[in-house]
């Protein structure tokens, strides 16, 4: 599974930004997805998960009605809504896939996953 993600960018505090992520490949309907980010200086952190047929999501606290993760099996693509945006939100965001064909307990931990895309940079200005 080949990952890219796209759609991050500059935004003001309060903003949003929507991020996606294409996945190659005919069995992305098989694999759960996560969102992690990556701040300056820090270890790279659990944002959002989605299980294979998008029944189960988890968030990180700090996230937690605040961002949107969703998928849609037909355009083989993941994607991360992003509203009320914090300047402590500024990271490089990364997704990832591991397979989950059946299994609905959403992992929160970065090694566990198989796939990963290339970051897309956000940055939240005050």
């Amino acid at each position: 599974v080949q990952l890219q993600a796209s759609g991050g960018g500059l935004v003001q505090a309060g903003g949003s930004l929507r991020l996606s992520c294409a996945a190659s490949g005919r069995t992305f309907s098989s694999y759960a997805m996560g969102w992690f980010r990556q701040a300056p200086g820090k270890e790279r952190e659990f944002v959002a998960g989605i299980s294979w047929n998008g029944g189960n999501t988890y968030y990180a606290d700090s996230v937690k009605g605040r961002f949107t993760i969703s998928r849609d099996n037909t355009k083989n693509t993941v994607y991360l809504q992003m509203n009320s945006l914090k300047p402590e939100d500024t990271a490089v965001y990364y997704c990832a896939a591991k397979w989950g064909l059946y299994i609905v307990v959403v992992t929160t931990t970065s090694h566990q996953y198989d796939y990963w895309g290339q970051g897309t940079q956000v940055t939240v200005s005050s």
